[in-house]
């Protein structure tokens, strides 16, 4: 599953949307973060990891390196 997806899935778990995901990454990081912008940052590739795991935090997750 790429990131896309999965905060896609994580959205659909939680009944929220990009637009609350956007304003609780602002409230949270303090950069300003719009639902285009976030999307955007997905579409291109260029969402950082510290960005992925505050939205997986806001989301309720953790992300977790399990060796196989």
């Amino acid at each position: 599953m790429n990131i896309r997806a999965q905060i896609k899935y994580w959205l659909s778990l939680k009944q929220s949307t990009y637009e609350k995901l956007a304003e609780q990454l602002t409230h949270t990081t303090g950069k300003k973060y719009t639902r285009g912008s976030l999307n955007a940052k997905i579409v291109r590739g260029t969402l950082s990891f510290n960005e992925f795991e505050t939205i997986a935090k806001i989301l309720g997750y953790k992300i977790e390196f399990v060796e196989e």
